[in-house]
């Protein structure tokens, strides 16, 4: 507000000037920079007042007033970051600051209304007008402060050799800043030199050429990434592409060797196996696992050798296979080997000549392609004249044939005689096990466990009544050469060979051939046969139990599904079982057989299929050990008695295998070249197979001595007793215990006994057909002969309470261990040994006597001499005397020297004086001086090597 004055100073009437409000725009649009404050506003902030003052000139003089002056600005709105300064107040105008830092990614725009003031009148601001609110609208410009980041640490991919993608994965980086400008990834870039890969401004990563699994299996790429403002990424991000082999449908991630460690129970075959389809669409699943030996590794349960073995392991009493060759312990059971020349007779006995039906015969066979002949496996024949066939299984062409001839009967009709089977197991080299099962008029065979029914059966009128004997051969048949006509459909072939009388020889490998007459094996049995001991074995897992359908046996199982997970849990479980405790070590072959099908029911998927084998190592072999009393006597009349002799009363049968064992390291002593392997001896329970004793020297006289065993005892085992003149065999599988107490049974008589002194045998235990064998333990038992055993017998008989039936230590006379544990009914034998024993001890006190009564002489001689020659200085430290006072007793001399030795350590004998030597000189009535001093000169050795003079 101006004032007027004039100049004769009077005042003029005030006058009100601001009359009007400050005018501003309605709005405004700013832009600031988010490293900034200042604030660029559109249009700029100019306020107008109508008020403006005017200026005089004449003689007045000029008072300029604040009416229409801008005073400040007025900000409205919460938690605005901004204010609004003036910078001119005449003119009006004002300005826009930010009062803190601004972030554009937090907050892009900010809005708020701003209006001007005057000054109003008078210097206290009366009447002060306000102008309209005007809004203002603020955007906050970015700065590029932020680099490129990638949504993950690294990236991975896998593709497949031999082709080019257009895309194989995409990287993706991202920027924090707000603009667009900015925050935007304008590039990328593969930081890693020479690779066969590219990428575009979007991230898409894709193969230059064609990628090979051969040259490199994975690719490591290092890839970074530049925003718009040229910021490149805080950390660059790791792509891994691994190249996998054109896909190729099979079975993945199985071993073809594995490795079975006899003893540890199952094995899995296919732990981490899986189907590889290539993404097919599979309908239907069908797999098939083999398990195929080329070796006798299965056998029965009970492993028995049953009476009709006709192929039993070499021995005393089972002489009559000793010339064929063998493979030498290779397989767990004992094989025989024919090259076409070899041939054997089996004994009479083993097997009867007529045999009652039904009857099985069993074998383990190995036979490859032959030739057109015929090839005999057994065959009973006429021994004599005649050449007519009985019975006989022979191989011809391929073909399995079981000749059965019919015995005269009344009826002269046909009847059933040949039964054909083919089969190519006759002719693929690989181990079988036949058990053929006849009852007539049919003829049952099983393969492998699997029955087969013969393919053609001829007939033929029963044999002609005629009185000869058979014979019964393994690997050839036995054929009379005199020319006469057979009576079946076999011709009499060329005569080759090592006998005239054998042809039609086998060729081939036979193990475990008998005949079981009158016993038909079910089933069952014959299943365990060829399964129990070794096969394949599945544990089904209970989520997939449902969903796969499968056919077990032992050296197969079939699986059917079509879930391919489910399937591949199947197959992970299946393992190799082996419970023999000694298998053979080798190989066993592996194959799995695969067809998958797809909708369209057909194979769309070739599966190839998968070959293994598991290789079952050397076992631990175990150590059989027989010990005992190995020599002993016995009274005449005890071998004479009814019971006999035992020969093994204390036997004791053990088995040990030896292990090497590592030492538990120190973690100090880990590289320490001192420690070494330790081997440790175990002892095992396991079973026998075979004990058989042998007479050593002359074979058993029928006549007058014999071996034997209690049979029920035997039956109750499950085992089988022989005896012949060359001793006597037990067979049959059973316990360690079970063979110890039947040998301890075993009883030796001999009722002619008058030139008898002693007798040897031996023993020798086995199992596993001979695998393994025990050391040869020998017994030898003496015969005691009493010269006038009636003599005693009455005294001894009529005081039978002084005799203790408790058995004594054994006292050793002349060479033999006299142990008598039936002295009560063996009278005059103790008689004897009382007797001995009271001699010998009467004897051994007065040698004991006359010992130390020359030691006293000796002693006093010595000192009297010493004191007539005082100028000598004797040392008898190293005096040597050897004195023999039973030059007179020299059959007892060993005896002697032992008591001797007893005597000298007791305490109390050592204390006899001279006085009770005197007394004993006495009682003893020894000669006189002179005769004691020129005995003392004969039994005293002067050693004068170290004397002093």
């Amino acid at each position: 507000r101006r004032v007027l004055s004039c100049g004769n100073g009077e005042d003029v009437n005030r006058v009100n000037l601001n009359k009007h409000k400050p005018w501003i725009e309605t709005a405004y649009h700013g832009i600031v920079t988010e490293n900034d404050d200042k604030v660029l506003l559109d249009p700029p902030l100019i306020v107008l007042d109508k008020d403006a003052p005017l200026r005089y000139a004449e003689r007045f003089e000029v008072t300029v007033t604040r009416a229409g002056e801008i005073c400040g600005f007025r900000v409205h709105g919460q938690n605005v970051p901004f204010e609004v300064v003036l910078v001119n107040g005449s003119t009006g105008e004002g300005a826009v600051r930010a009062k803190e830092k601004l972030d554009c990614e937090l907050q892009k725009e900010h809005t708020f209304t701003i209006q001007a003031f005057d000054c109003g009148e008078g210097p206290d601001g009366t009447n002060m007008k306000k102008s309209h609110k005007a809004t203002v609208h603020i955007q906050v410009n970015d700065v590029n402060e932020y680099s490129p980041a990638f949504k993950e640490k690294s990236y991975k991919a896998t593709v497949v050799e031999g082709r080019r993608y257009d895309s194989i994965l995409r990287v993706e980086a991202v920027d924090a800043d707000c603009s667009f400008q900015f925050s935007q990834i304008c590039s990328y870039e593969i930081v890693t030199p020479d690779v066969p890969f590219t990428i575009d401004k979007d991230g898409y990563i894709k193969n230059t050429e064609k990628l090979s699994y051969s040259k490199e299996r994975v690719y490591k790429l290092t890839v970074t990434a530049y925003d718009c403002g040229k910021n490149r990424a805080t950390e660059d991000v790791l792509v891994k592409i691994s190249i996998k082999p054109t896909c190729k449908p099979g079975w993945q991630g199985w071993n073809k060797r594995m490795e079975y460690e006899p003893g540890t129970g199952s094995l899995a075959l296919f732990p981490s196996m899986h189907l590889e389809t290539c993404e097919e669409p599979i309908t239907s699943i069908q797999a098939r696992v083999e398990l195929e030996t080329s070796h006798i590794g299965k056998g029965s349960a009970k492993g028995t050798l049953p009476q009709g073995c006709l192929l039993p392991a070499p021995s005393s009493s089972a002489h009559w296979t000793a010339s064929l060759p063998t493979d030498n312990g290779h397989d767990s059971d004992q094989v025989f080997e024919f090259n076409g020349t070899q041939a054997v007779k089996v004994p009479e006995g083993v097997v009867s000549s007529s045999l009652a039906q039904p009857f099985t015969i069993s074998v383990w066979m190995r036979h490859g392609p032959g030739g057109q002949d015929k090839e005999t496996i057994l065959c009973n024949s006429d021994k004599t004249e005649m050449n007519r066939h009985h019975y006989a299984l022979y191989v011809h062409n391929c073909r399995l044939v079981f000749l059965l001839r019919q015995e005269p009967s009344e009826s002269e009709s046909y009847k059933p005689a040949e039964f054909h089977w083919k089969l190519d197991q006759v002719c693929n080299k690989e181990w079988h096990h036949y058990v053929l099962n006849v009852e007539f008029p049919t003829a049952a065979l099983f393969v492998d466990g699997v029955s087969h029914e013969p393919f053609l059966v001829t007939e033929d009128y029963p044999l002609h009544a005629a009185k000869v004997q058979t014979q019964l051969t393994v690997g050839a048949c036995w054929q009379d050469n005199s020319g006469h006509d057979t009576d079946n459909e076999t011709n009499a072939d060329t005569l080759t060979g090592g006998s005239m009388h054998m042809s039609q020889f086998f060729r081939g490998s036979l193990a475990g051939l008998m005949i079981r007459s009158g016993k038909l094996e079910n089933k069952k049995v014959i299943d365990c046969l060829y399964t129990c001991k070794e096969g394949l074995d599945v544990q089904l897992p209970a989520e997939v139990a449902d969903s796969v359908q499968f056919s077990p046996s032992q050296s197969s199982i079939t699986l059917e599904g079509d879930d391919i997970e489910s399937f591949d849990k199947v197959m992970q479980h299946i393992s190799y079982l082996n419970s023999r405790q000694f298998p053979t070590p080798g190989i066993r072959h592996l194959r799995i057989s695969t067809t998958v099908k797809c909708f369209n029911e057909e194979a769309c998927v070739a599966v190839p299929d998968v070959e293994g084998y598991v290789t079952v190592l050397q076992p631990d072999e175990p150590r059989i050990s027989l010990s005992g009393i190995d020599h002993f006597a016995r009274g005449a009349a005890e071998f004479e008695s009814v019971g006999g002799v035992t020969l093994f009363p204390e036997l004791r049968i053990v088995s040990t295998i030896t292990r090497e064992v590592e030492p538990e390291a120190e973690s100090e002593g880990d590289n320490d070249p001192t420690v070494q392997e330790s081997v440790v001896s175990e002892e095992i329970m396991h079973n026998l197979d075979m004990c058989e004793v042998t007479a050593v020297g002359e074979e058993l006289d029928a006549e007058h001595e014999s071996l034997g065993v209690d049979l029920t005892q035997v039956q109750q085992r499950g085992l089988e007793a022989s005896s012949s003149n060359v001793g006597m065999i037990i067979t049959g599988v059973n316990t360690m215990a079970n063979y110890e107490q039947l040998l301890h049974l075993i009883r030796y008589r001999n009722w002619n006994t008058e030139a008898l002194f002693d007798r040897k045998f031996k023993l020798v235990c086995s199992e596993l057909n001979g695998r393994y064998v025990s050391n040869e333990f020998k017994v030898e038992v003496n015969v005691i002969h009493t010269a006038n055993p009636m003599d005693h017998a009455n005294n001894a008989m009529a005081q039978p309470q002084f005799i203790n039936p408790v058995q004594h230590a054994s006292v050793d006379l002349s060479g033999h261990n006299l142990v008598n544990s039936h002295q009560a009914s063996v009278v005059p034998s103790a008689a004897t040994i009382v007797i001995v024993v009271c001699v010998s001890f009467l004897v051994f006190m007065i040698v004991l006597g006359v010992f130390r009564i020359r030691v006293a002489h000796q002693r006093s001689l010595r000192d009297q001499e010493g004191g007539k020659d005082s100028e000598m200085d004797w040392d008898d430290s190293a005096l040597t005397i050897t004195v023999n006072p039973m030059e007179t007793y020299e059959d007892q001399h060993s005896s002697e020297e032992e008591e001797e030795d007893e005597e000298s350590e007791d305490g109390e004998e050592d204390d006899i004086t001279s006085a009770e030597s005197e007394s004993s000189e006495d009682e003893e009535g020894v000669g006189s001086e002179e005769q004691q001093g020129a005995s003392r000169q004969q039994q005293l050795e002067w050693d004068d090597s170290t004397l002093t003079y």
